[in-house]
């Protein structure tokens, strides 16, 4: 079953230009889209996966969510042919030499659980390196489904399918762009090309929507944490990362799985701010500078506030931070609020940062009315 939705607006279009040598990525169009402030919903570190493909003859599904930009090596070529980084299906045929053409109807696809279920604000059908063999038009609907479906349950006809991208061209060796306005909250999208051809990479900008069961369930958990519907709503400096990387699950794995800053050569500081899965007490933090060693925050502290026209209060006073280490901090009362700041001294990076509390009532009350509300 799919609901029809105008909701998307395409980029780019147009032929790409056949590889000439060099850099690749020299004749690569891309853009700045707003969307992109938001967190990828479709993060493999969320725990997002390609879950099944009608076909992947040349290239795998799962190259689709590689967090890094595709590669292409000119002179990789393997038993099936050239080898891509994307997802890549053969050429469809007709049904006969008289019609040797696929039909209008004849079209691939993936399915994507996403690694957070949430509002989806923008989408990127990236086609790098897909320069004659990229589709003809793309079009994404998304469903939201509780529990773990199969594929087969996903692809069954009582499902809902709300098409965020309508059937649309796409340019080759492009980041194709579509805004999303769907004030729905889904967890699994169906991707299409329309016939056939290769897409590098998918990105999936939006607002995490966690599940209000889940977080009762856990009582005490990370309020700002990514998964668990936090968000970056603003940083000083973006220079090395991003900074919705300090919301991430799991712990640092390198340097720049954490956010660092360029160098300051004024008298300021650098700063994140944050806004929390909803109203929280707030009653430990954790502040970690995992892989940052001769560049990590000299010092940090954290400040919260209650609405958006609250004032800063400071939860955790400037406090000496050490290279390449997880600081852990119980606050003497409980911190109430709905964002939260942390400061670092005068520059650098933090890899994480954790702050460990519970949903106030209203909180929780509102939490809850806004995943009904979004069809949770």
């Amino acid at each position: 079953m799919t609901a029809q939705q105008n909701t998307s607006l395409a980029s780019f279009t147009g032929d790409a230009q056949p590889y000439g040598g060099g850099d690749p990525y020299a004749d690569y169009r891309t853009a700045d889209l707003p969307f992109t402030q938001y967190a990828n919903l479709a993060d493999r570190q969320l725990g997002a996966g390609v879950v099944a493909a009608n076909d992947e003859f040349f290239a795998q599904r799962e190259n689709l969510l590689v967090p890094e930009p595709a590669e292409f090596d000119p002179e990789h070529f393997g038993h099936k042919g050239k080898v891509m980084d994307g997802w890549e299906t053969r050429r469809r045929r007709g049904v006969s030499a008289e019609h040797p053409w696929p039909t209008e109807e004849d079209h691939d696809w993936a399915l994507i659980r996403l690694g957070a279920p949430g509002v989806i604000r923008g989408i990127v059908v990236d086609t790098a390196h897909f320069r004659g063999n990229y589709p003809q038009a793309v079009s994404v609907e998304g469903a939201s489904v509780a529990g773990s479906p199969s594929p087969e349950e996903l692809l069954a006809d009582d499902v809902k399918w709300t098409t965020l991208v309508p059937r649309t061209p796409v340019g080759g060796h492009a980041a194709n762009g579509f805004a999303v306005s769907a004030e729905q909250r889904f967890t699994h999208l169906r991707l299409k090309q329309h016939p056939d051809g290769g897409i590098a990479r998918l990105r999936v900008y939006g607002e995490v929507v966690p599940d209000p069961a889940w977080l009762a369930a856990l009582g005490t958990f990370d309020v700002v944490a990514l998964e668990n519907g936090g968000r970056v709503e603003d940083a000083s400096n973006l220079f090395y990362s991003p900074a919705t990387n300090t919301i991430q699950p799991g712990r640092s794995r390198k340097m720049d799985d954490g956010w660092e800053t360029r160098r300051r050569r004024d008298r300021g500081n650098d700063w994140i701010q944050y806004r929390l899965v909803d109203r929280s007490q707030i009653r430990a933090i954790e502040i970690d500078t995992a892989y940052l060693k001769g560049n990590s925050a000299g010092w940090a502290s954290v400040s919260v506030k209650d609405g958006e026209d609250g004032e800063w209060r400071e939860v955790l006073p400037r406090t000496r931070m050490q290279p390449d280490t997880n600081h852990r901090f119980v606050l003497p009362e409980a911190a109430v609020g709905t964002h939260a700041r942390v400061d670092i001294f005068p520059d650098g990076g933090i890899s994480r940062l954790r702050l460990f509390g519970t949903l106030t009532e209203d909180g929780a009350v509102h939490l809850a009315a806004r995943h009904q509300e979004l069809g949770g």
